[in-house]
């Protein structure tokens, strides 16, 4: 069977805003799955993310990232997938605690993946 290695960068870039530093932590680091399989990334930030974007939508986005490519926004909001995101891709959480969920890993899934967080006035990327 083919492996998919997806990972998950930790770092985080924190700007200084009125509320205060943000964290943001993406669990796990790595993962290897076979393909077909389900996969999810966590992200958690030390703050409540702000609900004040786009009416009530949550401030939470979610990037891909292929090797040489700019940064593919998958989903905003935290649950809402852009036109071009394949459905096997769903958001969910709230407040603290927000996941991004695979189902059905397929070999063009392979890269890097990426939370951001608005909080008020400063902006995460994680």
């Amino acid at each position: 069977m083919n492996n998919i290695i997806i990972l998950i960068w930790t770092l985080c870039i924190c700007i200084q805003g009125f509320s205060g530093q943000v964290t943001v932590t993406q669990t796990p680091s790595v993962r290897t799955v076979q393909i077909g399989e389900s996969v999810t990334i966590n992200c958690k930030t030390n703050t409540v993310v702000s609900n004040a974007c786009a009416g009530s939508y949550t401030c939470m986005a979610w990037y891909q990232q292929k090797p040489g490519e700019a940064p593919k926004l998958l989903i905003q909001s935290a649950n809402r997938r852009e036109s071009n995101t394949p459905s096997r891709f769903s958001g969910s959480g709230s407040r603290t605690d927000f996941t991004l969920t695979i189902s059905g890993v397929q070999t063009e899934d392979t890269g890097d993946y990426y939370c951001q967080s608005f909080h008020g006035s400063t902006v995460n990327m994680c």
